[in-house]
Protein backbone atom coordinates (compact mmCIF):
# COMPACT_ATOMS: atom_id res chain seq x y z
CA UNK A 1 0.00 0.00 0.00
CA UNK A 2 1.15 3.29 -1.04
CA UNK A 3 2.20 5.80 1.91
CA UNK A 4 1.84 9.51 1.32
CA UNK A 5 3.78 12.28 2.29
CA UNK A 6 1.77 16.08 2.39
CA UNK A 7 3.96 19.36 1.96
CA UNK A 8 2.17 22.54 3.01
CA UNK A 9 3.54 25.84 3.13
CA UNK A 10 4.11 28.85 5.87
CA UNK A 11 4.64 32.44 7.09
CA UNK A 12 5.19 33.04 2.60
CA UNK A 13 4.16 31.92 -0.77
CA UNK A 14 6.99 31.30 -3.13
CA UNK A 15 9.13 29.50 -0.84
CA UNK A 16 9.62 26.33 -3.14
CA UNK A 17 7.04 23.89 -2.08
CA UNK A 18 6.97 22.11 -5.49
CA UNK A 19 11.20 22.44 -6.16
CA UNK A 20 10.91 20.74 -2.51
CA UNK A 21 8.78 18.03 -3.48
CA UNK A 22 10.67 17.50 -6.50
CA UNK A 23 13.78 17.18 -4.88
CA UNK A 24 11.91 14.89 -2.38
CA UNK A 25 10.67 12.47 -4.67
CA UNK A 26 14.16 12.27 -6.32
CA UNK A 27 15.70 11.48 -3.32
CA UNK A 28 13.13 8.54 -2.86
CA UNK A 29 13.95 7.43 -6.52
CA UNK A 30 17.18 7.05 -5.41
CA UNK A 31 16.72 4.57 -2.77
CA UNK A 32 15.34 2.36 -5.11
CA UNK A 33 11.41 3.58 -4.26
CA UNK A 34 9.00 4.45 -6.79
CA UNK A 35 6.86 7.97 -6.59
CA UNK A 36 3.77 9.59 -7.30
CA UNK A 37 3.75 13.70 -7.12
CA UNK A 38 0.49 15.46 -7.01
CA UNK A 39 -0.52 19.00 -6.51
CA UNK A 40 -3.85 20.53 -4.82
CA UNK A 41 -4.52 24.46 -5.49
CA UNK A 42 -6.65 26.20 -3.92
CA UNK A 43 -8.01 28.58 -6.63
CA UNK A 44 -11.26 28.58 -7.96
CA UNK A 45 -10.39 28.44 -11.38
CA UNK A 46 -10.96 24.83 -12.97
CA UNK A 47 -7.47 25.28 -14.16
CA UNK A 48 -4.85 27.43 -15.45
CA UNK A 49 -5.17 27.21 -19.15
CA UNK A 50 -7.19 30.52 -19.08
CA UNK A 51 -4.97 32.41 -16.06
CA UNK A 52 -2.52 35.17 -17.50
CA UNK A 53 1.05 34.09 -17.02
CA UNK A 54 1.57 36.69 -15.26
CA UNK A 55 -1.23 35.78 -12.33
CA UNK A 56 0.31 32.28 -12.48
CA UNK A 57 3.19 31.96 -13.92
CA UNK A 58 4.04 29.00 -16.61
CA UNK A 59 1.01 26.65 -17.59
CA UNK A 60 2.71 22.98 -18.03
CA UNK A 61 0.75 20.81 -20.39
CA UNK A 62 1.04 16.78 -20.15
CA UNK A 63 0.69 14.53 -22.41
CA UNK A 64 -2.62 13.34 -22.15
CA UNK A 65 -3.69 17.47 -22.52
CA UNK A 66 -3.92 18.57 -19.11
CA UNK A 67 -3.44 22.28 -18.32
CA UNK A 68 -1.33 22.17 -15.05
CA UNK A 69 0.19 24.07 -12.46
CA UNK A 70 3.75 24.91 -13.34
CA UNK A 71 5.28 22.84 -10.08
CA UNK A 72 4.68 19.88 -12.15
CA UNK A 73 7.14 20.63 -14.46
CA UNK A 74 9.17 20.00 -11.69
CA UNK A 75 7.87 17.22 -10.92
CA UNK A 76 8.79 15.65 -14.15
CA UNK A 77 12.18 16.95 -14.52
CA UNK A 78 13.45 15.61 -11.61
CA UNK A 79 11.97 12.55 -11.36
CA UNK A 80 11.42 11.86 -15.19
CA UNK A 81 8.03 10.33 -14.74
CA UNK A 82 5.19 11.92 -16.99
CA UNK A 83 2.42 13.39 -14.79
CA UNK A 84 -1.29 13.16 -16.06
CA UNK A 85 -4.56 14.97 -15.87
CA UNK A 86 -5.01 12.84 -12.46
CA UNK A 87 -1.72 14.72 -10.86
CA UNK A 88 -3.18 18.32 -10.32
CA UNK A 89 -6.70 18.82 -8.91
CA UNK A 90 -7.98 22.75 -8.44
CA UNK A 91 -10.60 23.90 -5.67
CA UNK A 92 -12.68 25.28 -9.07
CA UNK A 93 -12.33 21.65 -10.43
CA UNK A 94 -13.83 19.94 -7.34
CA UNK A 95 -16.64 22.09 -6.75
CA UNK A 96 -17.45 21.53 -10.93
CA UNK A 97 -17.84 18.02 -9.97
CA UNK A 98 -19.74 18.17 -6.91
CA UNK A 99 -21.84 20.55 -8.62
CA UNK A 100 -22.70 18.11 -11.42
CA UNK A 101 -23.06 15.52 -9.27
CA UNK A 102 -25.91 17.42 -7.39
CA UNK A 103 -27.34 18.55 -10.45
CA UNK A 104 -27.60 14.54 -11.20
CA UNK A 105 -29.44 13.86 -7.84
CA UNK A 106 -26.31 11.68 -6.80
CA UNK A 107 -26.61 13.09 -3.32
CA UNK A 108 -30.48 11.28 -2.73
CA UNK A 109 -31.84 14.32 -1.77
CA UNK A 110 -29.53 15.56 1.06
CA UNK A 111 -27.99 19.13 1.79
CA UNK A 112 -23.85 19.40 0.32
CA UNK A 113 -21.77 20.76 2.42
CA UNK A 114 -17.77 21.22 2.48
CA UNK A 115 -17.76 18.58 5.19
CA UNK A 116 -18.33 15.81 4.00
CA UNK A 117 -19.02 15.88 0.46
CA UNK A 118 -15.67 18.75 -0.72
CA UNK A 119 -13.53 17.01 1.81
CA UNK A 120 -14.29 13.86 0.73
CA UNK A 121 -13.98 14.72 -3.00
CA UNK A 122 -10.20 15.55 -2.57
CA UNK A 123 -9.93 12.80 -0.52
CA UNK A 124 -10.87 10.20 -3.59
CA UNK A 125 -8.89 12.73 -5.84
CA UNK A 126 -5.99 11.91 -3.29
CA UNK A 127 -6.11 7.97 -2.78
CA UNK A 128 -6.86 7.17 -6.64
CA UNK A 129 -4.87 5.33 -8.62
CA UNK A 130 -1.91 5.03 -6.38
CA UNK A 131 -1.46 1.04 -6.09
CA UNK A 132 1.89 0.79 -8.40
CA UNK A 133 3.61 3.43 -5.93
CA UNK A 134 5.71 3.23 -2.90
CA UNK A 135 5.22 6.83 -1.73
CA UNK A 136 2.69 9.47 -3.06
CA UNK A 137 3.86 13.35 -2.23
CA UNK A 138 1.07 15.84 -2.35
CA UNK A 139 2.04 19.19 -2.70
CA UNK A 140 -0.78 21.52 -1.12
CA UNK A 141 -0.95 25.22 -2.41
CA UNK A 142 -1.15 28.60 -1.20
CA UNK A 143 -0.06 28.94 2.23
CA UNK A 144 -1.74 28.02 5.45
CA UNK A 145 -4.08 30.05 6.91
CA UNK A 146 -5.38 30.86 3.62
CA UNK A 147 -9.28 30.56 3.65
CA UNK A 148 -9.18 28.72 0.28
CA UNK A 149 -6.88 26.09 1.56
CA UNK A 150 -8.84 25.21 4.23
CA UNK A 151 -11.02 22.32 2.42
CA UNK A 152 -7.95 20.45 1.48
CA UNK A 153 -5.79 21.18 4.87
CA UNK A 154 -9.27 19.59 6.72
CA UNK A 155 -9.01 16.51 4.06
CA UNK A 156 -5.19 15.53 4.30
CA UNK A 157 -5.91 15.62 8.72
CA UNK A 158 -8.57 13.46 7.70
CA UNK A 159 -6.58 11.30 5.73
CA UNK A 160 -4.09 10.92 9.11
CA UNK A 161 -6.89 8.99 10.13
CA UNK A 162 -8.28 7.38 7.55
CA UNK A 163 -4.67 5.74 6.45
CA UNK A 164 -3.18 2.78 8.38
CA UNK A 165 -0.10 3.95 11.49
CA UNK A 166 3.21 4.43 9.56
CA UNK A 167 1.11 5.48 6.06
CA UNK A 168 1.38 9.06 6.78
CA UNK A 169 3.73 11.84 7.21
CA UNK A 170 3.33 15.81 6.90
CA UNK A 171 5.93 18.31 6.17
CA UNK A 172 6.02 21.65 6.76
CA UNK A 173 7.88 24.53 4.57
CA UNK A 174 8.57 27.43 6.37
CA UNK A 175 10.75 30.46 6.47
CA UNK A 176 13.05 31.34 8.95
CA UNK A 177 14.18 35.25 8.40
CA UNK A 178 17.50 36.96 8.98
CA UNK A 179 17.10 40.41 10.86
CA UNK A 180 20.04 42.27 10.19
CA UNK A 181 19.47 44.46 12.99
CA UNK A 182 19.29 41.62 15.32
CA UNK A 183 21.83 39.90 13.95
CA UNK A 184 19.74 36.49 14.20
CA UNK A 185 17.57 34.18 12.23
CA UNK A 186 14.01 34.23 13.78
CA UNK A 187 12.02 31.14 14.68
CA UNK A 188 8.87 33.20 16.00
CA UNK A 189 6.97 33.09 12.08
CA UNK A 190 7.60 29.27 11.88
CA UNK A 191 6.29 28.88 15.17
CA UNK A 192 3.32 31.10 14.54
CA UNK A 193 2.41 28.74 11.33
CA UNK A 194 2.92 25.53 12.87
CA UNK A 195 0.48 26.89 15.91
CA UNK A 196 -2.09 27.51 13.18
CA UNK A 197 -1.66 24.15 11.20
CA UNK A 198 -1.74 22.57 14.66
CA UNK A 199 -5.16 24.48 15.31
CA UNK A 200 -6.70 22.78 12.54
CA UNK A 201 -5.29 19.38 14.02
CA UNK A 202 -2.57 18.74 11.48
CA UNK A 203 0.70 18.10 13.91
CA UNK A 204 4.13 17.81 11.05
CA UNK A 205 6.16 15.58 11.45
CA UNK A 206 9.09 17.24 9.80
CA UNK A 207 9.85 21.35 9.36
CA UNK A 208 11.89 22.28 6.32
CA UNK A 209 13.39 25.45 7.08
CA UNK A 210 13.85 28.05 4.39
CA UNK A 211 16.58 30.16 5.44
CA UNK A 212 19.90 32.22 3.94
CA UNK A 213 22.41 30.95 6.61
CA UNK A 214 23.06 27.98 8.36
CA UNK A 215 20.18 27.53 11.56
CA UNK A 216 21.89 27.49 14.50
CA UNK A 217 21.69 24.69 16.91
CA UNK A 218 20.18 26.86 19.99
CA UNK A 219 17.35 28.07 16.61
CA UNK A 220 17.24 24.27 16.12
CA UNK A 221 16.71 23.07 20.01
CA UNK A 222 13.75 26.61 20.12
CA UNK A 223 12.14 25.21 16.74
CA UNK A 224 11.55 21.57 18.04
CA UNK A 225 10.42 22.56 21.44
CA UNK A 226 8.04 24.90 20.33
CA UNK A 227 7.03 23.25 17.46
CA UNK A 228 6.58 19.84 18.72
CA UNK A 229 9.18 18.05 16.65
CA UNK A 230 12.13 15.99 16.88
CA UNK A 231 15.49 18.28 16.92
CA UNK A 232 16.74 16.11 13.70
CA UNK A 233 13.22 16.42 12.05
CA UNK A 234 14.42 20.48 11.95
CA UNK A 235 15.92 20.33 8.29
CA UNK A 236 17.54 23.58 6.97
CA UNK A 237 16.86 24.34 3.45
CA UNK A 238 19.74 26.42 2.46
CA UNK A 239 19.72 28.49 -0.58
CA UNK A 240 21.91 26.75 -3.84
CA UNK A 241 23.51 27.97 -6.83
CA UNK A 242 21.30 25.73 -8.80
CA UNK A 243 17.95 24.08 -8.44
CA UNK A 244 19.91 20.65 -9.42
CA UNK A 245 21.58 21.27 -6.36
CA UNK A 246 18.67 20.85 -4.58
CA UNK A 247 17.96 16.82 -4.00
CA UNK A 248 21.95 16.49 -2.87
CA UNK A 249 21.49 19.20 -0.27
CA UNK A 250 18.43 18.16 1.59
CA UNK A 251 19.94 14.52 1.51
CA UNK A 252 23.13 16.06 3.33
CA UNK A 253 20.49 18.02 5.44
CA UNK A 254 18.99 14.37 6.55
CA UNK A 255 15.31 14.72 4.97
CA UNK A 256 15.39 11.60 2.58
CA UNK A 257 16.55 9.56 5.87
CA UNK A 258 14.15 11.88 8.61
CA UNK A 259 10.91 11.17 5.68
CA UNK A 260 11.74 7.59 5.87
CA UNK A 261 12.43 7.73 9.82
CA UNK A 262 9.11 9.13 10.10
CA UNK A 263 7.65 5.93 8.56
CA UNK A 264 9.15 3.71 10.50
CA UNK A 265 11.73 2.64 7.67
CA UNK A 266 14.92 1.78 9.13
CA UNK A 267 17.85 0.85 8.33
CA UNK A 268 16.97 2.68 5.07
CA UNK A 269 18.30 1.73 1.56
CA UNK A 270 21.20 4.17 0.34
CA UNK A 271 20.62 6.20 -1.92
CA UNK A 272 22.40 5.89 -5.60
CA UNK A 273 22.86 9.74 -5.94
CA UNK A 274 25.21 9.21 -9.48
CA UNK A 275 22.89 10.68 -11.86
CA UNK A 276 22.51 13.58 -9.51
CA UNK A 277 26.48 13.92 -9.38
CA UNK A 278 27.07 13.76 -12.80
CA UNK A 279 24.01 16.57 -13.27
CA UNK A 280 25.27 19.21 -10.83
CA UNK A 281 29.09 18.40 -11.75
CA UNK A 282 27.97 20.12 -15.65
CA UNK A 283 26.33 22.65 -14.15
CA UNK A 284 28.86 23.81 -11.84
CA UNK A 285 32.32 23.00 -14.07
CA UNK A 286 31.38 24.18 -17.29
CA UNK A 287 33.93 24.36 -20.65
CA UNK A 288 32.37 27.86 -22.03
CA UNK A 289 29.51 30.08 -22.11
CA UNK A 290 26.86 31.25 -24.47
CA UNK A 291 24.43 33.93 -24.37
CA UNK A 292 20.38 33.40 -25.62
CA UNK A 293 18.74 36.07 -26.62
CA UNK A 294 14.80 35.23 -25.19
CA UNK A 295 12.69 37.84 -27.33
CA UNK A 296 9.20 37.40 -25.30
CA UNK A 297 5.98 39.40 -24.16
CA UNK A 298 6.26 37.64 -20.35
CA UNK A 299 9.86 38.78 -19.57
CA UNK A 300 8.61 40.53 -16.32
CA UNK A 301 8.26 37.32 -14.73
CA UNK A 302 10.55 34.25 -15.57
CA UNK A 303 8.31 32.07 -13.92
CA UNK A 304 6.24 32.46 -17.88
CA UNK A 305 8.56 30.67 -19.35
CA UNK A 306 9.87 28.12 -16.27
CA UNK A 307 10.44 24.87 -18.69
CA UNK A 308 11.60 27.07 -21.51
CA UNK A 309 14.57 28.37 -19.06
CA UNK A 310 15.35 24.77 -17.51
CA UNK A 311 15.23 23.19 -21.20
CA UNK A 312 17.86 26.14 -22.18
CA UNK A 313 19.96 25.15 -19.18
CA UNK A 314 19.54 21.43 -20.03
CA UNK A 315 20.69 22.21 -23.22
CA UNK A 316 23.90 23.68 -21.75
CA UNK A 317 24.50 20.31 -19.38
CA UNK A 318 24.36 18.03 -22.79
CA UNK A 319 27.35 20.88 -24.39
CA UNK A 320 29.11 21.81 -20.80
CA UNK A 321 28.56 25.38 -21.96
CA UNK A 322 26.82 27.75 -18.87
CA UNK A 323 23.38 29.53 -20.76
CA UNK A 324 22.96 33.13 -20.00
CA UNK A 325 19.93 34.46 -20.85
CA UNK A 326 19.53 37.93 -22.17
CA UNK A 327 15.67 39.02 -21.64
CA UNK A 328 14.11 41.36 -24.69
CA UNK A 329 10.87 42.70 -23.70
CA UNK A 330 9.43 42.24 -27.65
CA UNK A 331 7.70 45.29 -27.87
CA UNK A 332 11.10 47.29 -27.77
CA UNK A 333 11.98 45.71 -31.18
CA UNK A 334 8.72 47.88 -32.77
CA UNK A 335 10.32 51.48 -32.20
CA UNK A 336 14.49 50.18 -32.02
CA UNK A 337 16.85 49.00 -34.43
CA UNK A 338 17.44 45.00 -32.86
CA UNK A 339 20.90 44.96 -34.02
CA UNK A 340 23.11 46.56 -30.69
CA UNK A 341 20.46 44.20 -28.80
CA UNK A 342 21.05 41.56 -30.80
CA UNK A 343 24.37 41.32 -32.17
CA UNK A 344 26.68 40.22 -29.78
CA UNK A 345 24.24 37.22 -28.45
CA UNK A 346 24.65 33.22 -29.71
CA UNK A 347 21.28 32.47 -30.40
CA UNK A 348 17.36 33.78 -30.73
CA UNK A 349 14.82 32.05 -29.11
CA UNK A 350 11.17 33.78 -29.38
CA UNK A 351 8.33 31.34 -27.19
CA UNK A 352 5.21 30.49 -27.30
CA UNK A 353 2.70 33.59 -26.41
CA UNK A 354 -1.09 34.79 -27.11
CA UNK A 355 -2.48 38.12 -28.57
CA UNK A 356 -1.36 41.04 -30.37
CA UNK A 357 1.40 43.10 -28.04
CA UNK A 358 5.01 42.41 -29.15
CA UNK A 359 4.33 40.54 -32.59
CA UNK A 360 5.95 42.81 -34.94
CA UNK A 361 9.18 42.70 -32.73
CA UNK A 362 9.22 39.12 -32.81
CA UNK A 363 8.93 39.41 -36.78
CA UNK A 364 11.86 42.03 -36.25
CA UNK A 365 13.99 39.04 -34.06
CA UNK A 366 13.07 36.39 -36.68
CA UNK A 367 14.88 38.71 -39.33
CA UNK A 368 17.56 39.42 -37.82
CA UNK A 369 18.16 35.68 -36.96
CA UNK A 370 17.62 34.61 -41.00
CA UNK A 371 19.55 37.70 -42.24
CA UNK A 372 22.62 37.49 -40.06
CA UNK A 373 22.47 33.70 -39.86
CA UNK A 374 22.44 33.46 -36.34
CA UNK A 375 21.38 30.46 -34.51
CA UNK A 376 17.00 30.80 -34.23
CA UNK A 377 14.40 28.96 -32.45
CA UNK A 378 10.74 29.32 -33.29
CA UNK A 379 8.50 27.89 -30.32
CA UNK A 380 4.61 27.65 -31.32
CA UNK A 381 3.94 31.53 -31.42
CA UNK A 382 7.66 31.74 -32.55
CA UNK A 383 7.25 29.78 -35.32
CA UNK A 384 4.28 31.55 -36.64
CA UNK A 385 6.35 34.78 -36.10
CA UNK A 386 9.02 33.05 -38.26
CA UNK A 387 6.81 32.18 -40.98
CA UNK A 388 4.99 35.98 -41.29
CA UNK A 389 8.02 37.02 -41.57
CA UNK A 390 9.74 35.06 -44.41
CA UNK A 391 5.86 35.38 -45.90
CA UNK A 392 6.69 39.15 -46.07
CA UNK A 393 10.07 39.29 -46.69
CA UNK A 394 10.82 36.16 -49.18
CA UNK A 395 7.69 35.56 -50.63
CA UNK A 396 6.21 38.90 -51.52
CA UNK A 397 3.16 38.48 -49.51
CA UNK A 398 3.36 42.10 -47.33
CA UNK A 399 0.34 41.75 -45.94
CA UNK A 400 0.59 38.48 -44.34
CA UNK A 401 -0.39 37.97 -40.92
CA UNK A 402 -2.29 36.25 -38.34
CA UNK A 403 -6.28 36.28 -37.85
CA UNK A 404 -5.11 36.04 -33.85
CA UNK A 405 -4.57 39.72 -34.66
CA UNK A 406 -8.11 40.59 -36.15
CA UNK A 407 -9.13 39.95 -40.03
CA UNK A 408 -6.21 39.94 -42.71
CA UNK A 409 -5.96 39.60 -46.18
CA UNK A 410 -3.21 37.17 -46.11
CA UNK A 411 -4.20 34.91 -43.08
CA UNK A 412 -0.82 33.11 -43.11
CA UNK A 413 -1.88 31.66 -40.05
CA UNK A 414 -5.39 30.88 -38.84
CA UNK A 415 -7.55 29.73 -36.45
CA UNK A 416 -7.73 26.19 -36.90
CA UNK A 417 -11.56 24.72 -36.81
CA UNK A 418 -10.78 20.46 -36.84
CA UNK A 419 -8.17 18.39 -36.18
CA UNK A 420 -7.74 14.64 -35.60
CA UNK A 421 -6.80 13.18 -32.32
CA UNK A 422 -6.09 9.35 -32.72
CA UNK A 423 -9.04 8.39 -34.25
CA UNK A 424 -11.42 11.03 -33.63
CA UNK A 425 -12.23 13.97 -35.01
CA UNK A 426 -12.33 17.53 -32.30
CA UNK A 427 -13.98 20.63 -33.36
CA UNK A 428 -14.08 24.33 -32.51
CA UNK A 429 -15.67 27.31 -32.66
CA UNK A 430 -13.89 31.02 -32.91
CA UNK A 431 -17.05 31.92 -30.35
CA UNK A 432 -16.53 28.46 -27.96
CA UNK A 433 -15.15 28.91 -24.23
CA UNK A 434 -11.65 29.63 -23.99
CA UNK A 435 -10.56 27.25 -21.01
CA UNK A 436 -9.75 23.77 -22.37
CA UNK A 437 -10.57 23.98 -26.14
CA UNK A 438 -7.02 24.39 -27.85
CA UNK A 439 -4.64 21.71 -29.49
CA UNK A 440 -3.72 20.22 -26.19
CA UNK A 441 -1.52 17.74 -25.26
CA UNK A 442 0.84 15.04 -27.30
CA UNK A 443 0.21 14.62 -31.02
CA UNK A 444 2.37 12.55 -33.54
CA UNK A 445 3.96 14.63 -36.32
CA UNK A 446 6.16 12.64 -39.21
CA UNK A 447 9.41 14.32 -39.99
CA UNK A 448 10.93 14.68 -43.27
CA UNK A 449 13.66 12.26 -44.53
CA UNK A 450 17.07 14.14 -44.91
CA UNK A 451 15.88 17.35 -42.99
CA UNK A 452 18.22 18.93 -40.39
CA UNK A 453 15.06 18.18 -37.62
CA UNK A 454 14.58 14.74 -38.74
CA UNK A 455 19.23 14.55 -38.75
CA UNK A 456 18.52 16.42 -35.12
CA UNK A 457 15.55 13.99 -33.53
CA UNK A 458 17.50 10.50 -35.06
CA UNK A 459 13.88 9.52 -36.52
CA UNK A 460 11.41 10.51 -38.68
CA UNK A 461 8.68 9.56 -36.28
CA UNK A 462 8.33 11.72 -33.12
CA UNK A 463 5.27 12.89 -29.97
CA UNK A 464 5.45 16.20 -28.91
CA UNK A 465 2.98 18.27 -26.59
CA UNK A 466 0.86 21.12 -28.03
CA UNK A 467 -0.85 24.32 -26.52
CA UNK A 468 -2.36 26.33 -29.04
CA UNK A 469 -5.63 27.18 -31.25
CA UNK A 470 -3.99 28.94 -34.39
CA UNK A 471 -1.98 27.20 -37.25
CA UNK A 472 0.12 28.23 -40.10
CA UNK A 473 -1.95 27.88 -43.39
CA UNK A 474 -0.95 25.35 -45.06
CA UNK A 475 -2.54 26.96 -48.53
CA UNK A 476 1.04 29.37 -48.32
CA UNK A 477 3.06 26.18 -48.30
CA UNK A 478 4.42 25.86 -52.00
CA UNK A 479 5.35 29.42 -51.92
CA UNK A 480 6.90 29.59 -49.01
CA UNK A 481 9.47 26.60 -49.98
CA UNK A 482 10.06 28.26 -53.16
CA UNK A 483 12.24 30.45 -51.22
CA UNK A 484 13.85 28.10 -49.12
CA UNK A 485 11.49 27.70 -45.99
CA UNK A 486 10.67 24.24 -45.94
CA UNK A 487 7.71 22.40 -44.14
CA UNK A 488 10.04 19.90 -42.49
CA UNK A 489 7.27 18.23 -40.12
CA UNK A 490 3.94 17.80 -40.31
CA UNK A 491 0.63 15.91 -38.69
CA UNK A 492 0.42 11.82 -40.01
CA UNK A 493 -2.23 13.00 -42.48
CA UNK A 494 -0.40 15.88 -43.64
CA UNK A 495 -2.88 18.51 -42.84
CA UNK A 496 -1.25 20.40 -40.44
CA UNK A 497 2.71 21.93 -40.23
CA UNK A 498 4.73 21.05 -37.31
CA UNK A 499 8.11 22.16 -38.11
CA UNK A 500 9.65 24.68 -40.45
CA UNK A 501 13.31 25.24 -41.28
CA UNK A 502 15.36 27.77 -43.58
CA UNK A 503 17.45 25.42 -45.92
CA UNK A 504 20.36 27.89 -46.09
CA UNK A 505 20.96 28.72 -42.60
CA UNK A 506 23.21 27.09 -39.97
CA UNK A 507 20.19 26.59 -37.64
CA UNK A 508 16.68 28.05 -37.96
CA UNK A 509 13.62 25.96 -36.89
CA UNK A 510 10.56 26.80 -35.87
CA UNK A 511 8.50 24.57 -33.93
CA UNK A 512 4.44 24.24 -33.49
CA UNK A 513 4.85 22.06 -30.04
CA UNK A 514 6.57 22.89 -26.92
CA UNK A 515 9.59 20.53 -27.04
CA UNK A 516 10.56 22.16 -23.43
CA UNK A 517 7.73 20.45 -21.35
CA UNK A 518 9.50 17.21 -21.99
CA UNK A 519 13.51 18.17 -21.36
CA UNK A 520 15.07 16.67 -18.26
CA UNK A 521 18.63 17.31 -16.79
CA UNK A 522 19.44 14.00 -17.13
CA UNK A 523 17.76 13.64 -20.80
CA UNK A 524 17.89 17.27 -22.41
CA UNK A 525 15.43 17.24 -25.19
CA UNK A 526 17.44 17.09 -28.84
CA UNK A 527 16.32 20.52 -30.14
CA UNK A 528 17.71 22.30 -27.45
CA UNK A 529 20.94 20.26 -27.15
CA UNK A 530 21.40 21.16 -31.16
CA UNK A 531 20.54 24.75 -30.50
CA UNK A 532 23.07 25.04 -27.74
CA UNK A 533 25.63 22.80 -29.76
CA UNK A 534 24.78 25.94 -32.69
CA UNK A 535 25.07 28.60 -30.03
CA UNK A 536 28.33 27.40 -28.94
CA UNK A 537 29.61 27.34 -32.35
CA UNK A 538 28.50 30.78 -32.92
CA UNK A 539 29.87 32.26 -30.01
CA UNK A 540 33.42 31.26 -31.71
CA UNK A 541 32.61 33.62 -34.81
CA UNK A 542 30.99 36.56 -32.66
Amino acid sequence: MARYIFITGGVVSSLGKGLASAALGALLQARGYTARLRKLDPYLNVDPGTMSPYQHGECFVTDDGAETDLDLGHYERFTGRSANKQDNVTTGKIYQDIIVRERRGDYLGGTVQVIPHVTNAIKEFILDGNAPYDFVLVEIGGTVGDIEAMPFLEAIRQLGNDLPHHHCVYIHLTLLPFIPAAGELKTKPTQHSVKELRSIGIQPDILLCRADRAIPADERRKLSLFCNVRESAVIEALDVASIYDVPRAYHQAGLDHEVLAAFGIEPAPRPDMARWNAVTDAVHNPEGEVTIAVVGKYTGLKDAYKSLIEALAHGGIANRVKVNLDWIEAEIFEHQDPTPFLEHVHGILVPGGFGARGTEGKIAAARFARERKAPYFGICFGMQMAVIEAARSLAGVEKANSTEFGPTPEPVVGLMTEWMRGNELEKRAASGDLGGTMRLGAYPAVLKEGSKIAEIYGTTHISERHRHRYEVNMAYRDRLEAQGLIFAGTSPDGLLPETVELADHPWFIGVQYHPELKSRPFEPHPLFASFIAAAKAQSRLV
